[in-house]
Formats: structure tokens, C-alpha cells, sequence
């Protein structure tokens, strides 16, 4: 339950700041209201297709072997998962910035008011079309549908009511710090999952287990007790993990953090020094 509630507490929360930018700086153009509610059912719209779709592959594939689709379907949430605290930690002030530019354009009269819906529904589409494969992930690694749904809307509200919030002038905490804390849950998330994969093609004899278990905690921290089911959802605990699944989530969690080391922009006085 938590994990799809940060999910979708991170990217129902990118999307409603980008909706709140949009809407305040163009606040003085008349329609913006009819225009930013067609981008945002456009781009609902949009997301419920791909859902749509990734459930009719989940059906097509379900002969090829339930762990080998469980596998790869972990995979690539892990994979969008770490792409996307990549790229957000690379991209994040550009993507305002040109949204601005797109407003400014349309206040000039050098665009037509539809960009404004195309810049939501755009938005929308790219989070909600990620908010739907992670999730899909998620119910692959066994965690059940209620308990998803639950935290799903869980995130979605609370994404909803600080970017309304946030927009509205009542919080006062910068943003980054919002993006710092769910950027570092995310990461885990995302080790989480593809220690899940690992297991999963271990138990289809895809990989070797090299060590199983590796220890075992089961004793001081059972999976089954609250805390325990906390981490393992948070942060893929396991209290007798195999050492193939320790390798691959150590490996995954440092490449994507070297990831996001390496492409965040240096800071304006680091810049302008150079």
C-alpha cells in the first residue's frame, strides 16, 4: 500500500505543479480554464489507454511463463523507475522553463491557445502512462490489488492537495525539498523491484541463487509483522534473501544514484566560477 501511494503521491504531485505553473502565469489569458480542463481529460484519457494496453500484453503473454512475465514487467518499472529520478534530477527546472515559454507565446499571440491543453495533457499523459506500469509492476511482485488501489488513491489525494496547496500559496516549502524526500523513496522503490526480479527468475531457474539464503532475519524482523512488511514494501526487505538478489539490488540502487549524480546541473555560483 505504501509503495503505490508514494507512486502516485510523486507523479499525481509533478503534475499538479506543472498544472498550478501553468495556471498562474496564465492566469490573464481568457479561456485558460476550458483549455487546461481538455488537457487534463485528454491526458487522463491517454493514461487509461496505455493502462489498457499493458493489461492486454499481460494477457497475451501469460503463456510464456508466469515468472519470466512477472520478470520482465519488474524490469521495466525498475528501469522507469530509475529513468525517471534521472532525468527529473537533470530536467526538472528545464521542463518549467519551457512551459513558460509556451504561455508567453500564447499571450503574445504567436501560438494558439490549444498549446496550453497540449502542454497538460502532455504532462498528464507522461505521469499517469508511468503511474500505470509502476503499479503494474507492483501487483507482479505479489502485492495485492486492494492493497494497491488503497494506496493509489491514498497518493493520488495527497498529490492533489499539495499541489492545490502549493498553488494556492498556502505552503511555504520550497518544492525541492518535496522532490529530495520522494526522489530518495523512489530509489529504493526501484532496488526493491528489481530484487523482486531477481527472485522471481530465480525461482524459474533464469539465475543462479549463488547463496540462499544469504542470512536470515526472520527471527529479529519477520516479513509478516508490521515493520518488517513496511520495509519490504519501502525498500524490498527480505528477511532470507538469495545473494543473487543482494547483488542485483546493491547494483541498482548505485547505478541509479550515479545516475542522477551525474547529470544534475551544477549550481548557478559553480557555473558561473567556471
Amino acid at each position: 500500500m505504501f509503495g503505490s501511494a508514494i507512486i502516485v503521491f510523486r507523479e499525481t504531485l509533478e503534475a499538479a505543479l506543472l498544472l498550478g505553473i501553468v495556471a498562474a502565469a496564465a492566469r490573464n489569458i481568457p479561456g485558460r480554464d476550458r483549455w487546461l480542463l481538455a488537457g487534463v481529460l485528454a491526458g487522463i484519457l491517454g493514461s487509461l489507454v496505455v493502462a489498457g494496453l499493458t493489461g492486454r500484453i499481460a494477457e497475451m503473454a501469460d503463456g510464456l511463463g508466469q515468472e519470466l512475465f512477472n520478470a520482465t514487467i519488474l524490469g521495466l518499472a525498475v528501469l522507469m523507475l530509475g529513468w525517471h529520478n534521472i532525468w527529473m534530477a537533470r530536467h526538472a527546472q528545464s521542463m518549467v522553463s519551457e512551459a513558460r515559454a509556451v504561455i508567453a507565446d500564447v499571450a503574445d499571440g504567436r501560438r494558439d491557445l490549444s498549446a496550453l491543453a497540449i502542454v497538460i495533457a502532455l504532462a498528464v499523459l507522461r505521469e499517469g502512462s508511468e503511474t500505470a506500469l509502476f503499479l503494474f509492476g507492483l501487483a507482479s511482485g505479489g502485492q495485492a490489488p486492494g492493497q494497491i488501489v488503497g494506496g493509489g488513491a491514498l497518493g493520488l489525494a495527497a498529490g492533489a492537495a499539495v499541489g492545490v496547496a502549493l498553488y494556492a500559496g498556502l505552503l511555504r516549502i520550497p518544492v525541492r525539498h518535496f522532490f529530495t524526500v520522494t526522489a530518495g523513496l523512489v530509489l529504493f522503490l526501484a532496488a526493491g523491484m528489481a530484487g523482486q526480479m531477481a527472485r522471481v527468475l530465480i525461482q524459474g531457474d533464469f539465475l543462479p541463487a549463488l547463496a540462499n539464503p544469504l542470512w536470515d532475519t526472520s527471527s529479529v524482523l519477520p516479513m509478516d509483522s508490521p515493520a518488517g512488511t513496511l520495509l519490504h514494501v519501502l525498500a524490498g526487505y527480505d528477511a532470507r534473501p538469495s545473494g543473487m538478489q543482494i547483488l542485483v539490488y546493491g547494483a541498482v540502487l548505485l547505478l541509479i544514484l550515479i545516475g542522477m549524480r551525474l547529470v544534475k546541473p551544477l549550481p548557478r555560483r559553480a557555473v558561473a566560477m567556471a
